[in-house]
């Protein structure tokens, strides 16, 4: 499974392994425990958490036990979208380094430009308060990336005059048939790597019947045609997942799909309508 060391690189040099585990909805406690212990002993090597999942302990620990050196281990985690001042910002990071109990961070980003239960608001003031402080926590040396997550154009372009760091990542809800063009067009040419959340669009793709139809084409499962094409469009996929097999599956992704079926799959339709929609993106 080489896929899980092959890396990507960000705008400032640091390397960062092109699949990760991703801990959105994984329950808080030996759930997560779990889940990412089991992740790393079968090779992931890149785990993204976030404060607002309150699973951060969890991640840590995991991390610590797993008796792999920890630069070995590339971990991402999130300031809360609802943190929207710079000291906020800076207190968020501490809580969360406690949480973690790991000496640094591979990867901090701003989980939202917008409060969770206020998406949509206009925080333009406030983002590039945050980004001042995302600036200042990167200066300590105990971040070695710094990016955002649900960032649409305006809401790059607000922050990226202003800002001596640029965002090396955008993480966005991406996945076949809601790809989000204009973000994933503007992130690339600034320059700003795009990880994909809900990769398997919480598993609503799956029983998509062209899905199928392909992937049985690869002899491949629908989740590792939909990863595997994530990986061709240069984006980062974070699959979730709880069972062994499930994990030990999301990472088997040594295979090609061809030219002609790349276009056939970046010209599909939505493949999870029914499915939670970003409404600030698209």
């Amino acid at each position: 499974m080489a896929i899980l060391t092959d890396t990507f690189k960000l705008a400032n040099g640091v390397t960062i392994p092109k699949v990760g585990f991703g801990m959105w909805q994984v329950p808080i406690g030996d759930t997560a425990y779990n889940a990412a212990a089991t992740a790393l002993k079968l090779g992931y090597r890149h785990i993204d958490t976030a404060k607002a999942y309150g699973n951060e302990a969890d991640v840590g620990r995991a991390i610590r036990e797993s008796g792999i050196p920890r630069q070995e281990i590339f971990v991402t985690s999130k300031l809360p979208g609802a943190t929207k001042t710079y000291d906020g910002a800076i207190a968020d990071f501490n809580s969360t380094m406690t949480q973690l109990d790991i000496d640094y961070l591979d990867l901090y980003l701003v989980h939202a430009p917008w409060p969770w239960t206020e998406i949509g608001k206009n925080c333009d003031a406030e983002n590039i308060e945050v980004w001042r402080a995302m600036e200042a926590i990167y200066a300590t040396g105990k971040v070695k990336a710094i990016g955002v997550s649900n960032f649409n154009v305006h809401d790059l372009e607000n922050i990226l005059p202003a800002a001596k760091i640029k965002p090396m990542v955008d993480q966005i809800q991406y996945y076949v048939g809601f790809t989000e063009p204009k973000i994933t067009k503007f992130a690339k040419a600034n320059n700003i790597l795009v990880e994909a959340y809900s990769p398997l669009a919480t598993g609503g793709l799956l029983q998509n019947q062209q899905m199928k139809k392909l992937a049985a084409k690869y002899n491949v499962s629908v989740a590792q045609l939909a990863l595997r094409f994530c990986l061709q469009n240069d984006v980062l996929p974070l699959p979730k997942a709880v069972g062994e097999d499930h994990i030990q599956n999301n990472a088997q992704l040594d295979f090609e799909i061809s030219a002609a079926d790349m276009a056939t799959l970046n010209a599909m339709p939505d493949t999870a309508p029914s499915k939670t929609h970003n409404p600030t993106q698209g």
